[in-house]
């Protein structure tokens, strides 16, 4: 009897040391076959090109293949819901970012995922910063004189972004808070309509990301009045930044990153980080990052999630007072 309640007693200790040893085995032995990585968008835009671009490169390390899939819907909520739901194996991913992970889910009346709790947050990849720019037609020259002509007519001055609930229209509206003025949304699906238009003379401000307007603003053909990055860029020498005109609030960048489902092992997770930050510090990567303005991400893991964790409380109190909804 005494043999039988020591055997009741330790066999779940067994079992939980015996699934320890499988996990650590398996973390061991990862990658033993090819790694998936689900980007949440179109093909072509920017979180499709930084995981491909990062992807390739984890891939000659670790010498197994990344198979990227692209699964667009929903502004990006339909492909991470799917990861969130994966089993935490180590090898499925999405390219996470501040769309899916700080906006989206302060959009949704019930968003169907934790954007903290339900993924492991693995790497940041970083990201371009945000533009605030006029149309050559606009008198104010500098972000001083744009501002002050804003509050001289209020709701006269209209400006563009990529569309409701997106990184440049949240921004456009933090702007308007911070200094109190009162400016009309003009959505767009998507930048690129509202930079021609812009140019054209058509609308005559917009926040976007820079990669999108950047050609525009070195061909002279519209106006940047600041940008969002912590120092000016290399290849925007004249462009000043928002924190050094006195608005550190307005320092942001349209970041994106790498995760994969609660529960993925430690191990895996510390090394695939390091692979990633590896790959980001690689002399032909930061090339293609530089235009763009792109500072490769340097956090580790718990870094990363606590990162996440506050842009979500950052951006969910700009969505509400913005007042967008998820369509």
């Amino acid at each position: 009897m005494l043999s039988n309640s020591i055997q009741r007693l330790f066999t779940p200790l067994f079992m939980a040391a015996a699934l320890l040893l499988c996990e650590a085995a398996s973390a061991q032995s990862w990658p033993a076959k090819p790694i998936r990585v689900i980007v949440p968008f179109g093909p072509g835009g920017s979180a499709d090109t930084l995981g491909r671009l990062v992807s390739n490169k984890v891939s000659e390390y670790l010498g197994q293949s990344f198979v990227i899939e692209n699964r667009a819907g929903a502004g990006g909520m339909i492909g991470s819901d799917q990861v969130a739901k994966s089993a935490p194996d180590g090898y499925t991913y999405v390219v996470s970012g501040v769309a899916t992970h700080a906006v989206a889910p302060a959009l949704m009346a019930k968003p169907p995922f934790d954007p903290v709790k339900d993924f492991s947050h693995v790497a940041l990849f970083g990201g371009p910063p945000l533009v605030f720019a006029v149309s050559l037609g606009v008198p104010a020259k500098t972000m001083t004189e744009f501002i002050a002509l804003a509050k001289a007519k209020p709701d006269a001055i209209s400006y563009g972004s990529p569309g409701i609930g997106t990184h440049g229209h949240l921004f456009g509206e933090l702007l308007k808070q911070i200094n109190g003025i009162a400016m009309a949304h003009v959505p767009y699906k998507g930048a690129a309509g509202a930079v021609v238009d812009l140019a054209a003379g058509h609308l005559p401000a917009i926040s976007s990301t820079l990669t999108t307007a950047g050609a525009q603003i070195r061909a002279n053909k519209v106006r940047a009045l600041a940008i969002s990055s912590t120092a000016r860029l290399p290849d925007y020498p004249d462009v000043p930044t928002f924190r050094e005109l006195g608005f550190a609030d307005l320092v942001a960048v349209t970041w994106f990153s790498l995760s994969g489902p609660a529960g993925v092992p430690a191990e895996i997770v510390t090394r695939l980080n390091g692979e990633v930050r590896r790959a980001l510090q690689e002399p032909d990567v930061r090339e293609k990052l530089r235009p763009e303005g792109i500072e490769p991400g340097t956090l580790n893991p718990k870094e990363f999630t606590d990162f996440v964790a506050a842009e979500y409380k950052r951006w969910a109190p700009v969505v509400k007072a913005s007042r967008a909804k998820a369509d």
